[in-house]
Parts: C-alpha cells; sequence; structure tokens
C-alpha cells in the first residue's frame, strides 16, 4: 500500500480518482490543510462474512400452538 499526501484543494478537485485508488488499490491518503494533516483517507475495515444460518437460533422462543386452529 502507497500513503499519498494531497492537499485540501488537490483532493477536492480528484476525491473521486482517489476513491478509486482507496477502493482497487488500498491506497492510503493523508490530507492536509496548509501543509498540516487533516485527515486520513484508507480502505473501510470490512467485517468478515458470517452464514446466516443458525443466526436466530435460542434468541426468540415459541409459545402456545403455532400450527392450531382457531
Amino acid at each position: 500500500m502507497k500513503d499519498r499526501v494531497l492537499s485540501a484543494s488537490d483532493f477536492k478537485a480528484k476525491c473521486l480518482a482517489c476513491l478509486d485508488d482507496v477502493e482497487q488499490l488500498g491506497e492510503t491518503f493523508t490530507i492536509t490543510r496548509r501543509g498540516r494533516p487533516l485527515a486520513v483517507l484508507a480502505p473501510a475495515q470490512r467485517a468478515a462474512f458470517k452464514s446466516p444460518r443458525n443466526s436466530w437460533s435460542r434468541k426468540a422462543r415459541i409459545v402456545g400452538d403455532i400450527v392450531g386452529s382457531e
């Protein structure tokens, strides 16, 4: 991963291209204002995939007859 430094005005002009680089290449950008670091743009931490199987297991309780007629 590369860490690139951009001024706020350069970032404003190129923000969509920067977002593409973050998504596709994993690049990190440090955005500066008047030469001082202001913000860091980096890839988001993605949660690991979790299977939905048994996700409701032990979280609900059936009370009464759910099949019976009224």
